[in-house]
């Protein structure tokens, strides 16, 4: 029986790594082409597309993107439009880290605006032209799906992360505006929340172990999150049993937010 994916396209900010990679792959699965970025690690990138193709005979292209400059949205879509026949799924998936986060990932009084901004811009403003490049691609084919990834840390305290917390919260709310605005185009847009999620980008966390203990102890569930606990909530919502849900934040947590 032929997947309704079979054939789509997803557009993802951020695939060769944690839970972007397990996006990607969760998506080929099912038999979606995949267009994913990449920050630097070039020959990753390609050993993924190779991989994609062989595994799930499907088509995979990488490109280079700096998140940090999200104008260059527009020349890197234009890029995937020789590449690809269509876009359906659009995920804002990339983050920041190492010297760029300096000053956003710290105590409150540490804070600086340097910091702040570079994470804003990696979230929020990214998420906006991204999603803006994805819909004029979507509404030609009569709709499709967004998705930004956030997370929890915007409802509870996580330690040094006002600087994210604070822009996750923005980009949820981005995104409630963004699914108002673009229902009339079928478009559905959506959040994906997640708690601690077991990824190279929590391990550099200066109080990764605290956090993971934590988390473990918090949840019903006795364990951490996966990225492929939010892969298959991204799936979910991209698909046609998601068809009335869209201005949502879907936690994936793990039960911790409640207790």
């Amino acid at each position: 029986m032929k997947s309704e994916f079979q054939g789509k396209t997803l557009v993802i900010s951020g695939g060769t790594r944690g839970i972007g990679k397990a996006i990607v792959y969760e998506f080929a699965k099912e038999g979606v082409n995949i267009a994913f970025t990449y920050n630097s690690n070039e020959n990753l990138a390609k050993e993924i597309v190779e991989d994609l193709e062989n595994k799930y005979q499907i088509k995979a292209r990488a490109y280079e993107f700096n998140i940090l400059e999200p104008e260059t949205y527009k020349e890197l879509f234009e890029k995937i439009d020789r590449d690809f026949e269509r876009i359906d799924y659009f995920i804002s998936n990339a983050i920041i880290s190492g010297r760029a986060v300096v000053g956003g990932y710290t105590k409150f009084m540490k804070l600086k605006p340097k910091g702040i901004n570079n994470i804003f811009t990696a979230t929020v403003n990214a998420f906006v032209v991204g999603a803006q490049e994805a819909a004029k691609r979507m509404e030609r084919i009569g709709g499709g799906s967004i998705i930004s990834i956030s997370s929890t840390g915007n409802l509870v305290y996580i330690e040094n992360y006002a600087g994210h917390g604070t822009a996750k919260a923005a980009v949820e709310t981005m995104v409630r505006y963004a699914a108002t605005e673009l229902g009339e185009k079928n478009i559905r847009v959506n959040v994906v929340s997640g708690g601690p999620i077991e990824t190279d980008a929590l391990r550099a966390f200066t109080n990764y172990e605290m956090v993971k203990n934590a988390t473990i102890e918090l949840s019903p569930l006795n364990r951490m999150g996966q990225p492929e606990d939010l892969a298959g909530a991204c799936l979910f919502l991209c698909s046609s049993k998601a068809g009335w849900v869209t201005g949502h934040s879907f936690i994936i947590d793990g039960g911790t937010t409640f207790k």
